[in-house]
Parts: C-alpha cells; structure tokens; sequence
C-alpha cells in the first residue's frame, strides 16, 4: 500500500512540475530596463517616468515599465519564450497636455503587433502575442505624429510565459566605447573659415578668421574692401561696406612654424547666410535654467575650448530670456513690455545690448528667440502685437540670428480670442500647414528683420509644416526647421535623418533645411547627462548633419567638453562639407537593406559620400555600384574622418572595401584623379 502511495505522490509530482514548466512567468520589470533608449528622463522600474505609480485612464497598475517616446527595448528570447502579454497607455500623469503614441512590437526585426495610435484618456489595451521560435523581442513606442511631447507611455502587468528556468536578457547591441578618429590639428597655421561669406551693404560687419596652429598667431588680409579692417592678433574683420559686389580677398595666418593661406569671397549683396550657420544654442543644455552668465560663459568656453578655429562663431540664446506668464519663478516674473510695447528682458538677463557687446568682442554673433504667438513654447512673452518692437529691440541690442518658433500661434489664427492672451495655450500647433495663415506671420516678421539696419539670419522654428522649404525664401528666411524636435536617442535621429531627402531640392547659398541641433556631449534640457547616443550613433549624426549642408548648432554645456565630443567638432574636413561654397543638400542615391548612401557634390568638383549603416548588423561588402552614385572613371578615395586618402580605384571596374559598423558610418570624399 505505502508503495502505490509513494508512487502517485511521485506522479502528481511530476504532474505539477510540467504544469508549473509550461506556466513559468517572467516580469518585464525584472529585466535590466536601464539599456534602453527612449525620448526623456530614466526608464520606470514599476512605475510611470515620472517615478509615479503606473496610472492608464484612472486605472493603477502595480507592475511594469514606464518609458518615454521615442522607445526601445530589447531582448534576448532564443526562442524559449512562449507568450508576452501586456496592458498598454499613455500614463495619466500628463493630465492637461495632448501626447499621443503607437505602441510596436517586434520579433526577429519582423512586426508582430500594433496597437494604433493612442491617445490619453484611452482605456489601457491588453496585448498577447506569441513568441514561438522568436529569437529576438523590442518592444518600441513611437510618436503618434504630434511630436515627442509629454509622450510618458507604460507596458504594464507586462510578462513572459517561457520554459522553466529560462533566462532573459536586455541588451542594447551598439557599442557605448568612445573611440577617437581624427587627428589632432599641426601646430603649423591652417585657415579653416568657409570660403564665402555674405553680407548687405552698410550692415555692420564681424567675420572672424578661424585658423588651427600654435599660439602667438598674426593674422592679414589682402584686397579686403574699403570700409574694412582685420585685427592682426585676433584675425577679427569688422567695419561696414558700402557698395554691393563681389570682393576677392586673401586671408593669411602666420606663427612661429609656418604661414598659411586661403581665398575668402566676399559677397555683398542681398542675400546673407551663405553656408549654414555654426554655432551653439542654449535650449538642449539650460533649457529654462538659461542666464546672461551661463550665455557669457558659453562664449568664453567657445573660445577657449579652440572651437572657434573650426569655425563655431554663433552663441544663440533660447528661450526663457523674456518674462515668463505663470508668475511662480521671481526671475521670470514682472512686467513683459513697456509703455511702448518695447519687450523687457526677466532678472537673469540685466542688459541684453551689454551681453551682445561681450559676445561681439570675441568675434562672435549673438542670437535670440521668440514666437510669433503670444507665448513661446515655455511660457514666456513672444512678438504677436509687437513685432516692429521686437524686431528693432534686436537690432539695438546687436543680435545676429533670430529662431522664431511657432509655438503659441495656433491659438491666434483668427486673432487674439476675447483680446486676452491669457486664453491661449503656450503650445498650440494648429494651422502651422496652412498656406495662408500659418504662412503670414513668418513673412511679417522677415520683412521687418529685412528692415533693420544690420543682418539678422532669420530661421524658421515651426516643424515642417506646411513644406516650409517651398516657401520659406519668400519669408525673407534663411532656415527653417524641418521636422520635430530631436531627442538624444538613435531613433529621433534615425527618423529625422530619413526624412530629409524631400526638401533636398529647396537648399543653395542663402536657404538651409534645418534638422534641428546636435545632440552630442552633455545634453538634458536642464537635467544634463551624457548624449544617450552611443559613439558609431554620433559619428553618423554629425556625418550626416554635415552632407546635408544643415545648420550646425552645438547643444551641449560647453564647459564639459569631453575628447571625444570636442573632437567630432573639430574635424576640418567634416566641417569642410557641410560649409562647402556651392551649397548643394546631399540626398541618398542608393539603399542596400538598412545601408543608405548620401552623396553631396562640391564646389571642387569632387563628393562627398556617407554610407550610413541604419540596421543592428554591422555591414561588411565590397561595393562597386560606383555609377549610381554618379562617380566614374579614376577616384582618390579620402577618409574624412581619419583625414587620410585610403584607396585609389578605377571606379568603372573597381571595388572599395566597406566594413561599417551598426548605426555607424564611413564617410568619404571621392576625387578625380
């Protein structure tokens, strides 16, 4: 008897171990969450990003993670996970704003499953999918098409049924080891300033000579026209010219190693901007935290740090130098204009014109911001109603560059509701499509730039709407922004940088398509840390910013510069394309599976090719589809990044090696011979 019962225990056993196999669960949210990417702030282990508990349309969840769009999660299944399951939602904690996402989830790079674009307020969604076979999980959150704003999304209750004793494993498969590929400058002198530069007549003029080499340096010029003068220890060139035309200058540089010399075309005319600004904006580092110091202190930083001798000269203050509406910070409270409709700096920047003086000394140029609405974007006082004001405000004070950013002006297409600002929202997107209205207060503001009495570089901040690049010359503009906001993460840069083929055409001397800023070194829109994009990721961004002849704005503190960081700034090269004089957009002109290659054509007869490596894989090939690219006959091949030619090739028979890492890039320069 004792037997038989010895043996069924050892059955019901057996039986339950089975059952218990077939049902082993694994949380989500005990996985290593800190790998992945996503738009903002850290990923939410059982909680909302805020560090809240998880919360969709009213109802709590007690496990799960919170993340932010742009999202993405990786995991290792190896095919032993059985189903994943999961309640899905925009968390309540952005109660007042307007987020939307769509949640995606992918297994072996192959979509399993949507859920729509979803909206706060809707009802959590469940999902359950099966894994059978699946090697590979991401688990992704994208923007649902209004921008990556206040998208704080949850997987919650989110769990694998898989076989006993499986493990799981998060990773991200980019390398995060910063690697260092350009050489540092000779100490010999070397002119690296672009090789054109516009201006209007009887505009003050400040052009500083950017030149790498061993300090003491002295600086000349030859031919410059009358009303022109350069400071031989700076190699400043200030003054004003009277009379348009054309002026062929020779610009030197000599120190105790060498001399050196370059061409520099002075084009006075009507059209300024004629290769893309370069420079720095406050937003992706202070963001509100913004001060005339922290501004001062940039410009120290821009000089000291050597960036200037690439070419670096603008420092751009973002928003949050005006008064802010909601009255809770007493430096951002007080009155916004005065008895003329003059708009008044907040405490924490004293006196604008002093600031652009100090910024004007060291041979640099100030910009500024503001919204064409009543509100810019964070709250504080913007032109409409004061827009002859505004624009004469900037002149007095000397600013160079104004970005003018949508924001508000949505909320007052039809004119201000009840004559009251206070009734329009700080961030209303609406009708910026518009052919008619989202058009007009863009071309009223350049026409009054226009009329000021010095170059004011006018860039258009309102997201692409409308295919601002058709109109945006017609505003008296020379950039505009063509896409959301960017985010350090791989994909706002991967879909930003995808997107920029269709305004390609709209680009030459004088009108730039704008992707919005860099996203290296430390960044953090007031909560720094260190750009979330690995290095191959940087590499790309940058390589690609420069082919596409954008607008270089540094967004990161300048005063913690790290190596790696300061030298992808300072490649010459890089910078050479971006600022080449013949103004041409790069587009891509081929795609292998996820290699993408862009080619710009130069002023110099040569081109500039990136092949952008947009998938986890690294690729390894010979490549010798040469004349898709438009590139024939016998070729130098030049590495711009290790600034070293690498191969020569007949092009019509040849082959070029290319051993490209995931979401990296090679980026050469191709040469007749």
């Amino acid at each position: 008897m004792l037997k038989h019962q010895l043996l069924l225990i050892t059955v019901l056993f057996a039986l339950s171990s089975n059952i218990y196999k077939a049902q082993s669960v694994v949380w989500l949210d005990k996985l290593d969450l800190s790998v992945a990417t996503q738009g903002n702030g850290k990923p939410g282990v059982n909680t909302s990003v805020d560090g809240r508990k998880i919360t969709i349309a009213g109802e709590t969840f007690d496990r799960g993670f919170g993340t932010h769009a742009e999202s993405s999660l990786l995991i290792k299944l190896n095919g032993k996970a059985k189903s994943f399951s999961a309640f899905i939602g925009l968390d309540d904690e952005m109660k007042g704003q307007n987020p939307a996402v769509e949640f995606e989830i992918y297994g072996d790079n192959k979509k399993l499953w949507s859920s729509g674009i979803m909206k706060l307020g809707d009802k959590a969604k469940p999902v359950n999918i099966s894994l059978q076979g699946i090697k590979q999980l991401e688990l992704i959150v994208t923007d649902g098409g209004n921008g990556p704003y206040y998208d704080h999304a949850d997987w919650a209750d989110a769990k694998f049924e898989t076989s006993e004793g499986t493990k799981l494993i998060t990773f991200n498969p980019i390398s995060s080891i910063p690697y260092i590929l350009t050489p540092k400058p000779s100490d010999k002198p070397k002119i690296n300033s672009a090789s054109v530069y516009g201006g209007r007549p009887n505009s003050p003029f400040l052009f500083r000579v950017a030149a790498t080499g061993e300090r003491p340096m002295t600086f000349s010029a030859k031919n410059l026209p009358d009303g022109l003068t350069i400071d031989s220890k700076t190699g400043i060139i200030i003054g004003k010219v009277d009379t348009k035309g054309t002026y062929e200058v020779v610009l030197n540089a000599k120190n105790a190693k060498g001399s050196a010399s370059k061409k520099l075309k002075i084009e006075i005319g009507d059209r300024i901007a004629l290769t893309p600004t370069m420079g720095w904006n406050s937003w992706n580092c202070f963001g509100h935290e913004v001060s005339a110091d922290k501004v001062k202190r940039a410009a120290d930083a821009l000089v000291k740090s050597g960036l200037v001798n690439h070419g670096w000269n603008y420092i751009n203050i973002d928003d949050s130098w005006q008064y802010n509406r909601d009255g809770k910070d007493p430096s951002y409270t007080g009155k916004m204009r005065d008895e003329k409709g003059y708009i008044l700096t907040n405490s924490k920047f004293p006196d604008m014109k002093t600031l652009g003086d100090y910024i004007h000394g060291n041979g640099l140029k100030m910009g500024i911001y503001s919204s064409p609405g009543p509100w810019t974007c964070g709250g504080c006082a913007g032109s409409y109603g004061y827009e002859k004001q505004d624009a004469e405000s900037y002149a007095k004070w000397g600013v160079d560059y104004l970005k003018y950013d949508w924001c508000s002006y949505g909320g007052v297409l039809d004119g201000l509701p009840e004559n009251d600002p206070n009734k329009v929202s700080s961030l209303n997107f609406q009708g910026g499509g518009d052919l008619d209205k989202g058009v007009k207060p863009f071309k009223l503001m350049g026409n009054l730039l226009k009329q000021q009495s010095r170059d004011i570089v006018y860039n258009l901040c309102q997201y692409g709407m409308g295919d601002v690049w058709k109109w945006g010359d017609e505003s008296d503009a020379q950039s505009w922004r063509t896409t959301n906001d960017i985010t350090d993460t791989w994909a706002s840069v991967k879909s930003i940088a995808l997107a920029q083929d269709k305004a390609a055409p709209y680009a030459k001397p004088g009108n730039w398509n704008d992707p919005d800023m860099l996203v290296v070194g430390v960044v953090g829109w007031g909560n720094p840390h260190q750009s979330k994009l690995k290095p191959d990721e940087q590499y790309l961004h940058i390589s690609l910013w420069s082919i596409f002849s954008a607008p270089l704005l540094i967004g990161c503190d300048l005063e913690k510069l790290d190596d790696f960081t300061l030298n992808l700034l300072t490649n010459d090269e890089i910078i050479a394309v971006n600022q080449d004089a013949l103004g041409k957009q790069g587009v891509c002109l081929q795609t292998i599976g996820e290699l993408r290659i862009y080619v710009k054509e130069l002023e110099d007869g040569g081109k500039a090719v990136a092949f952008a490596n947009f998938g986890r894989e690294k690729v390894k090939m010979s490549y010798k589809d040469f004349k898709k690219l438009g590139i024939t006959g016998k070729q130098i091949v030049r590495d711009l990044w290790r600034q070293k030619d690498i191969a020569k090739i007949n092009s019509d028979k040849g082959n070029l090696a290319l051993d490209i890492p995931a979401h990296g890039v090679s980026f050469y320069k191709f040469m007749s011979k």
